[in-house]
Protein backbone atom coordinates (compact mmCIF):
# COMPACT_ATOMS: atom_id res chain seq x y z
CA UNK A 1 0.00 0.00 0.00
CA UNK A 2 1.57 3.26 -1.01
CA UNK A 3 1.58 5.97 1.71
CA UNK A 4 -0.23 9.42 1.19
CA UNK A 5 3.37 12.22 0.13
CA UNK A 6 4.14 14.68 3.10
CA UNK A 7 3.43 17.96 2.31
CA UNK A 8 3.73 21.67 3.98
CA UNK A 9 1.34 23.40 2.24
CA UNK A 10 0.47 26.15 3.99
CA UNK A 11 2.25 25.92 6.14
CA UNK A 12 5.32 28.44 7.11
CA UNK A 13 8.85 26.74 7.20
CA UNK A 14 10.35 29.14 9.29
CA UNK A 15 14.57 28.92 8.95
CA UNK A 16 17.66 30.24 10.79
CA UNK A 17 20.44 30.67 9.56
CA UNK A 18 23.84 31.56 10.78
CA UNK A 19 26.21 32.61 8.04
CA UNK A 20 29.66 32.02 7.80
CA UNK A 21 32.07 32.20 4.62
CA UNK A 22 32.41 28.47 3.38
CA UNK A 23 29.59 26.68 5.66
CA UNK A 24 25.82 27.55 7.29
CA UNK A 25 24.29 26.24 10.45
CA UNK A 26 20.70 25.76 9.46
CA UNK A 27 18.03 25.77 12.10
CA UNK A 28 14.30 24.82 10.86
CA UNK A 29 11.11 25.01 12.70
CA UNK A 30 7.58 24.12 10.82
CA UNK A 31 4.56 25.89 12.59
CA UNK A 32 3.44 22.61 14.34
CA UNK A 33 6.77 20.62 15.13
CA UNK A 34 9.91 20.70 16.68
CA UNK A 35 13.83 22.13 15.54
CA UNK A 36 15.66 20.41 13.71
CA UNK A 37 19.10 21.24 12.79
CA UNK A 38 20.71 21.38 8.87
CA UNK A 39 24.40 21.74 8.99
CA UNK A 40 25.78 22.60 4.93
CA UNK A 41 27.74 24.46 3.02
CA UNK A 42 27.52 28.02 2.25
CA UNK A 43 24.57 27.60 -0.78
CA UNK A 44 21.38 29.25 -1.31
CA UNK A 45 20.20 26.41 -3.77
CA UNK A 46 21.55 23.25 -1.69
CA UNK A 47 19.15 24.56 1.16
CA UNK A 48 16.25 24.83 -0.95
CA UNK A 49 16.47 21.66 -2.53
CA UNK A 50 16.68 20.60 1.13
CA UNK A 51 13.71 22.17 2.26
CA UNK A 52 11.43 21.05 -0.78
CA UNK A 53 12.59 17.48 -0.08
CA UNK A 54 11.78 17.45 3.64
CA UNK A 55 9.11 20.42 3.71
CA UNK A 56 7.34 20.19 0.21
CA UNK A 57 4.83 23.04 -0.69
CA UNK A 58 5.67 25.01 2.77
CA UNK A 59 6.31 28.92 2.53
CA UNK A 60 9.76 29.15 3.08
CA UNK A 61 10.54 32.33 5.40
CA UNK A 62 14.08 32.68 6.57
CA UNK A 63 16.65 34.78 8.22
CA UNK A 64 20.46 35.77 9.04
CA UNK A 65 22.13 38.49 10.73
CA UNK A 66 23.71 41.54 8.86
CA UNK A 67 27.46 40.96 8.47
CA UNK A 68 30.09 40.44 6.62
CA UNK A 69 27.98 38.75 3.66
CA UNK A 70 25.66 41.97 3.54
CA UNK A 71 23.23 41.65 0.95
CA UNK A 72 24.48 38.69 -1.21
CA UNK A 73 22.99 35.75 0.82
CA UNK A 74 19.68 37.52 0.91
CA UNK A 75 19.37 38.41 -2.81
CA UNK A 76 20.57 34.30 -3.29
CA UNK A 77 17.91 33.23 -0.91
CA UNK A 78 15.55 35.00 -2.71
CA UNK A 79 16.40 33.48 -5.92
CA UNK A 80 16.47 30.56 -5.55
CA UNK A 81 12.81 30.86 -3.85
CA UNK A 82 13.17 31.48 -0.55
CA UNK A 83 11.76 34.36 1.18
CA UNK A 84 14.12 35.95 3.76
CA UNK A 85 14.97 38.71 6.66
CA UNK A 86 17.88 40.52 7.47
CA UNK A 87 18.14 41.45 10.80
CA UNK A 88 20.38 43.58 13.07
CA UNK A 89 22.27 41.38 15.78
CA UNK A 90 21.69 43.47 18.45
CA UNK A 91 18.05 43.22 18.00
CA UNK A 92 17.98 39.32 18.56
CA UNK A 93 16.37 38.89 21.90
CA UNK A 94 19.30 36.93 23.86
CA UNK A 95 19.30 34.89 26.98
CA UNK A 96 21.88 34.86 29.38
CA UNK A 97 23.09 31.29 28.63
CA UNK A 98 22.98 32.49 24.46
CA UNK A 99 25.55 35.16 25.95
CA UNK A 100 28.02 32.58 27.58
CA UNK A 101 27.24 29.87 25.50
CA UNK A 102 27.71 31.44 21.61
CA UNK A 103 28.00 29.17 19.13
CA UNK A 104 26.67 28.59 15.52
CA UNK A 105 24.11 26.07 16.66
CA UNK A 106 22.93 28.54 19.40
CA UNK A 107 22.94 31.16 17.07
CA UNK A 108 20.66 29.54 14.24
CA UNK A 109 18.40 28.20 16.68
CA UNK A 110 18.01 31.58 18.73
CA UNK A 111 17.30 33.20 15.29
CA UNK A 112 14.38 30.65 13.97
CA UNK A 113 13.08 31.09 17.14
CA UNK A 114 12.75 34.60 17.46
CA UNK A 115 11.05 34.25 13.84
CA UNK A 116 8.76 31.97 14.67
CA UNK A 117 7.67 34.13 17.82
CA UNK A 118 7.29 37.07 15.43
CA UNK A 119 9.72 38.95 17.99
CA UNK A 120 12.21 39.93 14.43
CA UNK A 121 11.49 42.93 12.04
CA UNK A 122 13.84 42.99 9.60
CA UNK A 123 16.59 46.58 8.30
CA UNK A 124 15.83 47.97 5.32
CA UNK A 125 17.09 45.87 1.62
CA UNK A 126 18.78 48.11 -0.75
CA UNK A 127 18.33 47.53 -4.43
CA UNK A 128 20.91 46.02 -6.35
CA UNK A 129 21.76 49.26 -8.17
CA UNK A 130 22.13 51.38 -4.74
CA UNK A 131 24.77 48.95 -3.52
CA UNK A 132 27.26 50.24 -5.80
CA UNK A 133 26.04 53.54 -5.86
CA UNK A 134 26.79 54.08 -2.11
CA UNK A 135 30.24 52.06 -1.99
CA UNK A 136 31.38 54.71 -4.75
CA UNK A 137 30.77 57.75 -1.92
CA UNK A 138 31.98 55.23 0.65
CA UNK A 139 35.28 54.40 -0.60
CA UNK A 140 35.77 58.18 -2.10
CA UNK A 141 35.92 59.16 1.20
CA UNK A 142 37.94 56.26 2.59
CA UNK A 143 40.76 57.70 -0.16
CA UNK A 144 40.17 60.95 1.30
CA UNK A 145 41.31 60.10 4.66
CA UNK A 146 44.31 57.84 3.09
CA UNK A 147 45.48 61.03 1.22
CA UNK A 148 45.44 63.03 4.41
CA UNK A 149 46.86 60.70 5.71
CA UNK A 150 50.18 60.60 3.15
CA UNK A 151 50.26 64.07 2.91
CA UNK A 152 50.86 64.26 6.57
CA UNK A 153 53.50 61.64 6.47
CA UNK A 154 55.24 64.12 4.13
CA UNK A 155 54.99 67.08 6.17
CA UNK A 156 56.47 65.02 9.39
CA UNK A 157 59.12 63.27 7.28
CA UNK A 158 60.06 67.18 6.32
CA UNK A 159 59.90 68.29 10.18
CA UNK A 160 62.12 65.18 10.93
CA UNK A 161 64.41 66.18 8.55
CA UNK A 162 65.33 69.78 9.98
CA UNK A 163 63.62 70.64 6.31
CA UNK A 164 61.59 74.15 6.75
CA UNK A 165 58.70 75.46 4.15
CA UNK A 166 59.43 78.22 2.06
CA UNK A 167 57.84 81.64 2.81
CA UNK A 168 55.48 81.30 -0.63
CA UNK A 169 54.25 77.84 1.11
CA UNK A 170 53.76 79.33 4.47
CA UNK A 171 49.96 79.87 4.51
CA UNK A 172 48.07 76.32 4.07
CA UNK A 173 46.42 76.77 0.99
CA UNK A 174 49.02 76.76 -0.85
CA UNK A 175 50.19 73.36 0.28
CA UNK A 176 49.89 70.98 -1.83
CA UNK A 177 49.63 72.64 -5.37
CA UNK A 178 51.33 72.02 -8.35
CA UNK A 179 54.64 74.38 -6.95
CA UNK A 180 54.63 73.21 -4.25
CA UNK A 181 54.89 69.22 -5.41
CA UNK A 182 57.98 70.64 -7.79
CA UNK A 183 59.49 72.02 -4.68
CA UNK A 184 58.94 68.73 -2.89
CA UNK A 185 60.65 66.99 -5.67
CA UNK A 186 63.37 68.98 -7.02
CA UNK A 187 64.67 71.20 -3.93
CA UNK A 188 64.05 69.44 -0.52
CA UNK A 189 67.23 67.98 0.92
CA UNK A 190 66.74 64.83 3.59
CA UNK A 191 69.83 64.34 6.34
CA UNK A 192 70.75 61.67 4.55
CA UNK A 193 72.64 61.64 0.98
CA UNK A 194 69.50 59.76 -0.48
CA UNK A 195 65.99 60.69 -0.06
CA UNK A 196 64.33 57.42 -1.19
CA UNK A 197 61.49 57.43 1.28
CA UNK A 198 60.35 61.10 0.17
CA UNK A 199 60.12 59.86 -3.31
CA UNK A 200 58.08 56.77 -2.12
CA UNK A 201 55.59 59.24 -0.29
CA UNK A 202 55.09 61.54 -2.97
CA UNK A 203 54.92 59.16 -5.60
CA UNK A 204 51.65 57.25 -3.23
CA UNK A 205 50.47 61.10 -2.90
CA UNK A 206 49.91 61.53 -6.73
CA UNK A 207 48.54 58.25 -7.03
CA UNK A 208 45.82 58.38 -4.40
CA UNK A 209 45.23 62.18 -5.84
CA UNK A 210 44.56 60.54 -9.15
CA UNK A 211 42.24 58.07 -7.74
CA UNK A 212 40.08 60.66 -5.16
CA UNK A 213 39.55 62.58 -8.90
CA UNK A 214 38.34 60.08 -10.55
CA UNK A 215 36.04 58.99 -7.60
CA UNK A 216 34.94 62.43 -7.00
CA UNK A 217 33.85 62.47 -11.06
CA UNK A 218 32.23 59.11 -10.61
CA UNK A 219 30.30 60.81 -7.54
CA UNK A 220 29.31 63.82 -9.61
CA UNK A 221 28.12 61.79 -12.58
CA UNK A 222 25.85 59.99 -10.08
CA UNK A 223 24.10 63.07 -8.48
CA UNK A 224 22.91 64.03 -12.41
CA UNK A 225 21.78 60.60 -12.63
CA UNK A 226 17.81 60.57 -12.82
CA UNK A 227 17.37 58.44 -9.26
CA UNK A 228 19.26 60.96 -7.57
CA UNK A 229 18.93 64.82 -9.39
CA UNK A 230 15.79 66.14 -8.39
CA UNK A 231 16.61 65.50 -4.73
CA UNK A 232 20.31 66.26 -5.10
CA UNK A 233 19.19 69.57 -6.41
CA UNK A 234 16.86 70.09 -4.18
CA UNK A 235 19.94 69.08 -0.72
CA UNK A 236 22.37 71.74 -2.40
CA UNK A 237 19.68 74.78 -1.14
CA UNK A 238 20.64 73.92 2.30
CA UNK A 239 23.39 76.19 3.34
CA UNK A 240 26.14 74.06 4.85
CA UNK A 241 25.29 70.73 2.28
CA UNK A 242 27.55 70.48 -0.37
CA UNK A 243 28.17 67.68 -3.25
CA UNK A 244 29.43 65.12 -0.58
CA UNK A 245 27.17 65.35 1.81
CA UNK A 246 24.23 65.49 -0.43
CA UNK A 247 25.40 62.73 -1.95
CA UNK A 248 26.26 60.52 1.28
CA UNK A 249 22.41 61.16 2.64
CA UNK A 250 20.64 60.09 -1.04
CA UNK A 251 22.80 56.95 -1.36
CA UNK A 252 22.75 55.92 2.57
CA UNK A 253 19.17 57.20 3.06
CA UNK A 254 18.17 56.09 -0.67
CA UNK A 255 13.86 55.86 0.61
CA UNK A 256 12.96 58.61 2.84
CA UNK A 257 10.02 56.55 3.11
CA UNK A 258 11.39 54.31 5.05
CA UNK A 259 10.97 56.76 7.84
CA UNK A 260 7.62 57.37 9.34
CA UNK A 261 8.31 60.36 10.78
CA UNK A 262 11.35 63.12 11.93
CA UNK A 263 12.62 61.31 15.16
CA UNK A 264 12.99 58.07 13.17
CA UNK A 265 15.19 59.62 10.64
CA UNK A 266 17.04 61.33 13.03
CA UNK A 267 17.86 58.20 14.81
CA UNK A 268 19.11 56.33 11.97
CA UNK A 269 21.67 59.44 11.70
CA UNK A 270 22.63 59.07 15.54
CA UNK A 271 21.55 62.26 16.32
CA UNK A 272 18.97 60.88 19.16
CA UNK A 273 20.36 60.75 22.68
CA UNK A 274 20.00 57.54 24.84
CA UNK A 275 17.60 57.88 27.70
CA UNK A 276 16.96 56.19 30.76
CA UNK A 277 14.03 56.53 32.83
CA UNK A 278 12.98 55.08 36.09
CA UNK A 279 10.67 56.42 38.29
CA UNK A 280 10.60 60.26 38.83
CA UNK A 281 14.00 60.36 37.10
CA UNK A 282 14.46 61.02 33.29
CA UNK A 283 18.35 60.77 32.42
CA UNK A 284 19.35 61.17 28.49
CA UNK A 285 23.15 60.57 27.55
CA UNK A 286 25.11 60.38 24.55
CA UNK A 287 24.07 60.25 20.98
CA UNK A 288 22.94 56.13 20.88
CA UNK A 289 25.83 53.89 19.11
CA UNK A 290 23.12 52.46 16.06
CA UNK A 291 23.39 55.87 14.58
CA UNK A 292 24.63 55.56 10.35
CA UNK A 293 28.77 55.93 11.42
CA UNK A 294 29.12 57.63 7.73
CA UNK A 295 26.28 60.07 8.06
CA UNK A 296 25.91 61.46 11.61
CA UNK A 297 29.47 62.80 11.72
CA UNK A 298 29.07 64.38 8.21
CA UNK A 299 25.95 66.39 9.26
CA UNK A 300 27.28 67.49 12.26
CA UNK A 301 30.21 68.57 10.41
CA UNK A 302 27.72 70.32 8.17
CA UNK A 303 25.70 72.30 11.13
CA UNK A 304 29.49 74.17 11.85
CA UNK A 305 29.06 75.71 8.32
CA UNK A 306 25.28 76.25 8.64
CA UNK A 307 25.58 78.56 11.47
CA UNK A 308 27.80 80.59 9.20
CA UNK A 309 25.31 80.92 6.17
CA UNK A 310 21.77 80.66 7.90
CA UNK A 311 21.11 83.59 9.83
CA UNK A 312 18.68 81.99 11.91
CA UNK A 313 19.99 78.80 12.85
CA UNK A 314 23.11 80.90 13.24
CA UNK A 315 21.29 82.79 16.25
CA UNK A 316 20.09 79.48 17.17
CA UNK A 317 23.37 77.92 17.84
CA UNK A 318 24.16 81.69 19.75
CA UNK A 319 20.81 81.19 22.34
CA UNK A 320 22.07 77.03 23.02
CA UNK A 321 25.51 78.25 23.66
CA UNK A 322 24.45 80.09 26.41
CA UNK A 323 23.06 77.18 28.48
CA UNK A 324 25.22 74.61 27.45
CA UNK A 325 28.98 73.89 25.58
CA UNK A 326 29.67 74.80 22.43
CA UNK A 327 29.61 70.61 21.20
CA UNK A 328 26.31 70.30 22.90
CA UNK A 329 25.02 73.35 20.98
CA UNK A 330 26.15 72.43 17.52
CA UNK A 331 24.51 68.89 18.17
CA UNK A 332 21.61 70.80 18.74
CA UNK A 333 22.02 72.52 15.41
CA UNK A 334 22.62 69.31 13.67
CA UNK A 335 19.18 67.64 14.51
CA UNK A 336 17.61 70.70 13.49
CA UNK A 337 19.70 70.03 9.93
CA UNK A 338 17.81 66.50 10.22
CA UNK A 339 14.52 67.23 10.00
CA UNK A 340 15.24 69.93 7.22
CA UNK A 341 16.90 67.34 5.77
CA UNK A 342 14.05 65.35 6.07
CA UNK A 343 11.15 67.55 5.01
CA UNK A 344 13.04 68.02 1.63
CA UNK A 345 13.23 64.37 0.84
CA UNK A 346 9.93 63.78 1.71
CA UNK A 347 8.46 66.98 0.55
CA UNK A 348 10.79 67.43 -2.69
CA UNK A 349 10.67 71.35 -1.66
CA UNK A 350 13.74 73.81 -1.91
CA UNK A 351 14.69 74.90 1.40
CA UNK A 352 13.53 78.00 3.34
CA UNK A 353 15.32 80.19 5.12
CA UNK A 354 15.33 79.21 9.00
CA UNK A 355 14.24 82.50 10.10
CA UNK A 356 11.70 82.42 8.22
CA UNK A 357 9.89 79.27 8.65
CA UNK A 358 8.67 80.94 12.10
CA UNK A 359 9.91 78.02 14.07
Amino acid sequence: MQRNKISFKGQKIFIGIDVHKKNWDVAIAPEIGIVKRHPQKASAKELFDFLKKHYPDGDYLAVYESGFSGYSTYYALKEAGIECIVIHAADVPTTQYEEVMKTDRVDSVKLVRSLKAGLLKGIYIREKENIDDRSVVRIRKTIQKQLSGYKARVKHMLHCNGVSLPERFEKPGSHWSKAFIKWLKEDVRLLSSTRNSLDLLIRQVETIRMTLLESTKMMRNLSQTERYKRKFDLLMTVPGIGVAVSMCILTEVYDVKRFHNENQFAAYLGLIPTSHCSGDKVAHGEMTFRGNKQLGPMIIEAAWITICKDAGLGSLYLRYKERMKPQEAIVRIARKLSNIIYAILKDEKEYVPYHQTGK
